[in-house]
């Protein structure tokens, strides 16, 4: 295969490369200040639909909504964030989220349903905001700092993640923290992800372990047992996800080059 963005390398490291949810569409953007868009037809041509730049705006997360029909894409040293709306081809800038005081926001997830925008903050905030209006609903915290969360398949909880090795189980709507535990021999929490039948949650942390746990076990025991740890990576563990089925698991280090591996 050639490479997905061939009409249109980017002049820095990308950050996100993901598939459109519905369309034959991928979309690359990175710290070039720019989110580009390309048509997958076949594996010798991907066409540039198109590129749109954000000046003064290297690019530390992007991410296509539930629907496809926006791009959010958050800023590596920035407040605010924008929304690309790729139906009336215009570029939102949602300055300052009102009740939300921090200097950076970077990392977010978008919840299943597409109702919830999750921003993870410093000193381990937790901003959940509506999708429709950008405006904060309610804002969790976890002890110690958040790294990482993750929404279940249905929406109704979200996993997080602490930089200590905790976990932490949030019911969506009532924002109360469910139950807490320890992801075993965690020094430093990285990563976490939900498979989409809600059937397993793999916790990555600095060692390049990856550890996996049933659902069912999480919500009950401080400690539990994971049915397997997967000790395949060297460096820090800095991305887990699982494809449609469950059955395959991805985990992968940004620390050095071709680490990635299918479980």
């Amino acid at each position: 295969c050639l490479p997905a963005n061939q009409e249109r390398f980017a002049n820095g490291k990308l950050v996100t490369v993901q598939f459109h949810p519905s369309a034959q569409v991928v979309m690359t953007a990175g710290h070039d200040r720019s989110v580009s868009l390309f048509q997958v037809k076949n594996f010798s041509l991907n066409p540039k639909i198109q590129s749109i730049y954000l000046e003064s705006f290297p690019i530390y997360k992007a991410h296509f909504s539930m629907d496809g029909e926006q791009v959010i894409a958050t800023g590596t040293h920035h407040s605010m964030f924008f929304v690309y709306d790729m139906m009336a081809g215009s570029i939102i800038p949602i300055p300052k989220v009102r009740g939300v005081e921090e200097k950076f926001l970077r990392n977010f997830e978008l919840s299943p349903d597409g109702s919830f925008m999750l921003l993870i903050g410093t000193s381990g905030y937790l901003h959940l905001l509506s999708m429709k209006t950008k405006e904060l609903i309610s804002t969790m915290k976890v002890n110690g700092r958040c790294t990482a969360s993750a929404f279940t398949p249905d929406s109704s909880k979200i996993y997080s993640y602490s930089k200590e090795g905790e976990v932490f189980i949030w019911d969506v709507r009532s924002r109360k923290c469910l139950h807490k535990f320890e992801d075993e021999g965690s020094l430093e929490g990285k990563c976490i992800a939900v498979s989409k039948n809600n059937q397993y949650v793999a916790c990555g942390s600095s060692s390049g372990v990856v550890n996996l746990y049933t659902t069912d076990i999480c919500l009950k025991e401080n400690r539990p047992k994971p049915v397997k740890a997967i000790m395949n990576l060297v460096t820090s563990a800095t991305c887990v996800t699982f494809n449609p089925t469950t059955e395959i698991l991805a985990v992968a280090s940004r620390d050095t080059d071709e680490a990635v591996k299918l479980v």
